[in-house]
């Protein structure tokens, strides 16, 4: 049962240190994506329904609130394995528990709406692109300039005819809308990117996760049996 322990509690302060890692990670990536440019640019403009800035903004507040609850599973769990301790090993694994019921529901919203974020986002785009195109209002001017020195593109392939009038007014020098850098084309790529290496670093969550509840649960029989062996077989003469 001792050799058991001690194989745990190795497994266990690994587990802990990654499980940090992956929180300071998530932290990482939800302050960059809040606070990038290509993200606020398309966030801080003024729509009647922007649907991407609701996803900005929740995005945000979930990647903090997981990576603190996995930081702190993993505090908890490094603690219980130093100290033999089952009240802190029983909250390393409610706070573990707690992590993989935030990751299980992102993982299925992102599969099961594998393409929301890239619509609002090109949404946003088109409604700027067509502002500009019909009154040629200098803010919203502003705003898809800013857009295509961001993305590094120029405009978009439209079905009302010539744009070129737009685009030689708002794209940033050196781009040619002949070569193909649409817009909502370089959006949807970056966007794509961005995603699949957020789904990865969810699914690597979701594993550590589960080996971590695995271990703490194993830690906690395995310190309650440990200390029931340790005290039978002591007597007290009278």
């Amino acid at each position: 049962l001792r050799c058991g322990m001690r194989s745990t509690k190795c497994q266990l302060l690994v587990t802990s240190l990654c499980v940090m890692l992956l929180g300071l990670s998530i932290a990482t990536l939800s302050t960059v994506t809040h606070y990038g440019l290509h993200f606020t640019l398309i966030s801080n403009i003024s729509l009647h329904s922007n649907a991407y800035r609701v996803i900005h903004h929740t995005a945000f507040y979930f990647g903090i609130c997981l990576s603190m609850t996995l930081i702190l599973a993993a505090l908890l769990s490094s603690a219980a394995t130093v100290r033999e301790s089952q009240c802190l090993t029983a909250m390393g694994f409610f706070c573990f528990a707690l992590a993989f019921c935030g990751l299980i529901p992102a993982a299925c919203w992102r599969y099961t709406h594998s393409t929301e974020v890239e619509d609002s986002m090109m949404d946003v785009y088109d409604f700027v692109y067509e502002e500009v195109r019909r009154n040629t209002s200098s803010f919203r001017r502003h705003e898809l300039t800013a857009i295509h020195e961001a993305f590094l593109c120029c405009g978009k392939h439209s079905p009302f005819g010539d744009t070129t009038n737009v685009e030689n007014k708002t794209c940033p020098p050196g781009q040619v809308h002949d070569e193909g850098q649409d817009c909502l084309r370089e959006i949807q790529d970056f966007l794509k990117k961005h995603m699949d290496f957020v789904f990865s670093l969810l699914g690597v969550a979701i594993g550590f996760t589960v080996y971590g509840m695995i271990l703490t649960s194993f830690l906690w029989f395995s310190i309650h049996f440990s200390s029931n062996l340790y005290r039978k077989g002591k007597y007290i003469l009278r």
